[in-house]
Formats: C-alpha cells, sequence, structure tokens
C-alpha cells in the first residue's frame, strides 16, 4: 500500500527552526519528483520546493533562502527544514510523490508560527 506520512510540524516562534520530514512507504522513490505543498486557512494550496530524481531544486520566492528541500532516496524520506520562520508561513504542509502518471499525497503536518 502506498503511503506518504509527514511529521515534524509544531508550534514555533518567529524566526525560528523547524525540520519536516515525509516517509514514503509501498513503493520505489527512484525516477520520482518529490515536493512540500501548504495550505493556510482561507488559502489555496501553493507548492513551496520541490525536487526532481536528480536533485534539482525550485523553491516558491517567499521560501528562497530560507527552506532547503533535500531527499534521501536509499531512506525513502523527503525533508524540509525551516528557518527564519514566519507567521504567514502557518500552514499546513503536505508532501506530494509524483512518479511516471500516478500522484500521491500525505495528509499533512501543521505549522503554526507564532508573531
Amino acid at each position: 500500500q502506498v503511503q506518504l506520512v509527514e511529521s515534524g510540524g509544531g508550534v514555533v516562534q518567529a524566526g525560528g527552526s523547524l525540520r519536516l520530514s515525509c516517509a514514503a512507504s509501498g513503493f520505489i522513490v527512484g525516477y520520482s519528483t518529490m515536493g512540500w505543498y501548504r495550505q493556510a486557512p482561507g488559502k489555496e494550496r501553493e507548492s513551496v520546493a520541490t525536487i526532481s530524481s536528480g536533485g534539482v531544486t525550485q523553491y516558491e520566492e517567499s521560501v528562497k533562502g530560507r527552506f532547503t528541500i533535500s531527499r534521501d532516496n536509499a531512506k525513502l524520506t523527503l525533508y524540509l527544514q525551516m528557518s527564519s520562520l514566519k507567521p504567514e508561513d502557518t500552514a499546513v504542509y503536505s508532501c506530494k510523490l509524483t512518479r511516471f502518471s500516478n500522484t500521491y499525497w500525505g495528509r499533512g503536518t501543521q505549522v503554526t508560527v507564532s508573531s
């Protein structure tokens, strides 16, 4: 059974850091693009960062220089290191994996940044 499970969310003060993890199970993550997405209350879901199977990364403009996406294919895990967090980063963060014609989503983890 294909499954993506996020962890590492929580409550942090502005300026703080968090590291999110997304553990994949049930399939091989090679040749896949993985990414982090977030959805704040009352807003549409947006892409935060993506990483290709070859390690090419892309970031949403507002998180450049503050967030770092990485992946460990041997551990079947995707990471998002978040630093200098701002209240506007508050959202549910979800991971996504796209492999060939298939797309999978995790349930998400809440990140709350207090001012």
